[in-house]
């Protein structure tokens, strides 16, 4: 049994985490640290664990107890937090927050996308776990990035919930502002970039074209629907074939043959993509759900990898459709 413990336990990552972790046959639940709320409830603040846990939240974690921790505080805190607690080297660690996912000298983390590192990620004690956006891009491009395919710019819309702003308040995350609203921020800029192109880079080294992204905030709480275009000179028929074949060994990504939509992914690991050929551009759509494959579910998968366990282990979760 994998004794997990869980820093920064209060926000919408970490409740996703509990949730998994406590219905995880290979996993126990040792402690979910939080300094705001030692000593309450974790129902007193992920109100819908009421009757499935009494674990209470502790202000100061005791590593001695764990094989794993999971960071799920805000960016910059991870970091912090290494240079001010001494982890265990036989701890593993999976982070959550943005701290380590660019490659950098004296940076050991492995980065956590299974569909790109899963050999590397087996082999791993440290994981920086991609950012939700950046999950989503990347599985509709890694196929063609992998072929050496990418011959052009990449356009990219993609639309997210406000879960993914996190659970403290702010004026865009705002019910009364962001119901029946849309808008645009981070144009060309978005923090998730860096990763997204060091990835293409890594499948393929010539890869030197700009990434165009447009994040949107959607009115939804939860998923990531992206919209990708870049030019391609092969058939439509190709590039299906290029996907399925590329990730006919990943079990939670599906090739789908209809125009997808949200609520198919909405509570579960899966991401899905679909294809249209259009004059000479290949568009691909990207659909997962922000708090899953694009955080805690995601690290789960790779906390199953690291650990030698079956990838899928405790993650069948179901998407619910109406």
């Amino acid at each position: 049994m994998i004794k997990v413990g869980i820093i920064g336990g209060a926000g919408y990552t970490a409740g996703e985490l509990i949730r998994i972790l406590l219905n995880h046959p290979q996993a126990e639940l040792t402690f979910v640290q939080s300094g705001s709320n030692g000593g309450n409830l974790l129902s007193d603040v992920h109100t819908d664990l009421l009757g499935d846990t009494d674990i209470k939240f502790v202000a100061e974690a005791d590593f001695s107890l764990i094989d794993v921790a999971f960071f799920c505080m805000g960016h910059g805190k991870s970091k912090e937090f290494l240079q001010k607690n001494t982890i265990p080297e036989n701890v593993k660690i999976i982070d959550l927050s943005h701290d380590f996912r660019l490659k950098r000298e004296g940076n050991e983390f492995v980065y956590g996308l299974p569909e790109l590192n899963r050999e590397l990620i087996r082999k791993s004690n440290r994981i920086a776990n991609p950012g939700c956006f950046a999950t989503g891009i990347q599985l509709a491009v890694l196929p063609l990035a992998a072929a050496g395919l990418i011959k052009d710019e990449l356009h990219v819309n993609a639309i997210t919930g406000s879960t993914g702003a996190g659970q403290a308040p702010s004026q865009t995350s705002h019910f009364s502002w962001r119901n029946n609203n849309v808008s645009v921020y981070k144009a060309f800029e978005h923090q998730h970039l860096g990763e997204i192109g060091q990835s293409f880079k890594q499948l393929q080294p010539n890869f030197n074209f700009d990434i165009n992204f447009i994040p949107v905030r959607g009115n939804h709480t939860r998923g990531i629907f992206a919209s990708v275009y870049t030019k391609f000179d092969g058939s439509l028929e190709e590039a299906v074939k290029l996907y399925q074949d590329y990730y006919a060994s990943h079990p939670f990504v599906f090739v789908s043959q209809t125009n997808p939509d949200l609520k198919q992914v909405v509570n579960t690991n899966k991401a899905i993509v679909y294809l249209e050929k259009h004059g000479n551009k290949l568009m691909i759509l990207s659909v997962t759900d922000n708090l899953l494959k694009g955080a805690s579910g995601q690290a789960v998968q790779n906390m199953n990898l690291i650990f030698g366990l079956e990838e899928t282990l405790g993650l069948n979760l179901k998407a619910v459709a109406f």
